[in-house]
């Protein structure tokens, strides 16, 4: 393998609390949330409160022969887009001077914006007459030409975002879309980290992005009792707090751009960080069971750790998954507890997903992001509605407000069902 350095020069973002990275920032920094309450018939009121995205900002730059294919990009596709565009904003030249083939591009999509059959009930309730006892075929068919968008199939895709991106950048060398729940947005960016650092690419694009409010998927959560019931509104979800109860859920997208450090030294490019370290490992529940291990992130912590050449104490903070379930953020806290006892040293924690609502793979990068941020300004991000850990977690330094620090380099953690976790560690320039 190469020894090719991968740096970061470009990062964007769509989610509830704005419509670009600067916005996202600011409200992290002022400890807003973007997650609101909008009633909604039918639905509990537990499950009205997520994070949407209120407004979102389309490039100028869009060519005519791709508007026509936006048609295909259903609402989160479109917030992943607009933060890749952001993502490449400034960093036009070097994409365009070099090879489209030497250009990786890797999408994450935790995507459920079209699951479910709203976009043909129109259609569905003409043709049995509102009585759902049976249903009028010829109807239906009659119905359907007029009621329901022809492209709906086709938006449900995942992969639909990785192919138009594809052609509005040119990103024509190694890449995939991945599709799945979290940790995809972390297993993105390894591969794009992976494909510049064995010098398969000179520059390379991860995204991730996601909806996660479709009323179909908020009762599917629901059913597997990881969903907070919300009993004190929009400040329910608590990562790490001895009262937690589930996460809230959210929508948006995240994008980082890297390439190899003598690139971006060469044409003397702003370099937010470093990528130090990457890893991903899997631990089973016992039984193998479909659960949260007890300690989901342990041997990807400290592979990632040997991986950067770093401890624990030479970290800024650590950012895990912060799920907000009991079992889940119990495992995550048993993991680092272990390694802090074993190294003799610890460091703050902090859990962001409050701030936007889970947005799944979008999720793992905008924590990186948030990450870069915040040791840019020498400062622990705060867990917003964090009050008091666990007992057995007392001595943790879970960060309840904003507090100094004096490191250059974070770790982030993101973990899902089944037991995958993925980790990466930054050094921020």
């Amino acid at each position: 393998m190469s020894a090719r350095e991968v740096v970061i020069t470009g990062i964007g973002l769509t989610s509830p609390l704005g419509k670009n990275t600067g916005e996202n920032w600011d409200s992290v920094r002022d400890m807003k949330t973007g997650i609101v309450h909008e009633p909604k018939d039918g639905l509990p009121d537990y499950l009205q409160y997520f994070g949407k995205v209120p407004e979102y900002l389309l490039p100028e730059d869009i060519a005519p022969k791709q508007i026509g294919q936006m048609k295909f990009l259903n609402r989160s596709a479109v917030f992943g887009f607009c933060a890749a565009s952001e993502a490449v904003s400034h960093v036009r030249g070097i994409i365009q001077d070099t090879e489209p083939g030497r250009r990786a591009l890797y999408v994450a999509a935790g995507d459920f914006t079209k699951i479910g059959c709203d976009a043909i009930y129109p259609a569905l309730k003409d043709s049995t007459g509102n009585k759902w006892e049976s249903i009028d075929y010829a109807k239906l068919n009659a119905s359907a030409l007029n009621k329901v968008n022809p492209f709906f199939l086709l938006e449900s895709l995942n992969n639909n975002l990785f192919s138009f991106l594809s052609a509005y950048v040119e990103f024509m060398g190694p890449g995939t879309s991945l599709a799945s729940l979290s940790p995809y947005g972390g297993n993105a960016l390894e591969l794009a980290y992976r494909t510049i650092r064995q010098d398969k690419a000179d520059v390379a694009l991860a995204v991730g992005y996601g909806s996660w409010i479709n009323d179909i998927v908020l009762y599917e959560l629901e059913g597997l009792g990881i969903l907070s019931r919300c009993k004190h509104g929009s400040g329910s979800f608590r990562p790490f707090d001895v009262n937690r109860d589930g996460f809230i859920t959210g929508e948006g997208g995240a994008a980082i751009f890297l390439e190899s450090y003598e690139n971006a030294k060469r044409r003397g490019a702003n370099i937010l960080g470093r990528i130090k370290g990457v890893s991903n490992a899997i631990e089973f529940a016992p039984g193998h069971k479909f659960s949260v291990p007890e300690k989901v992130c342990k041997r990807s912590v400290l592979s990632v750790l040997e991986d950067a050449s770093c401890s624990v104490s030479d970290l800024a903070f650590i950012i895990p998954h912060g799920s907000g379930t009991q079992k889940g953020d119990r495992s995550e806290l048993n993991s680092l507890m272990d390694i802090f006892n074993e190294q003799k040293a610890d460091a703050p924690v902090c859990g962001l997903k409050p701030y936007t609502g889970h947005i799944g793979a979008a999720s793992d990068i905008a924590e990186i992001i948030f990450g870069i941020k915040a040791v840019k300004e020498k400062t622990v991000p705060a867990t917003l509605n964090f009050h008091a850990a666990e007992k057995r977690f007392s001595d943790l330094k879970i960060s309840a407000s904003t507090r100094q620090c004096d490191k250059d380099s974070f770790l982030s953690i993101s973990y899902g069902v089944g037991g995958q976790s993925s980790t990466v560690i930054v050094e921020v320039f």
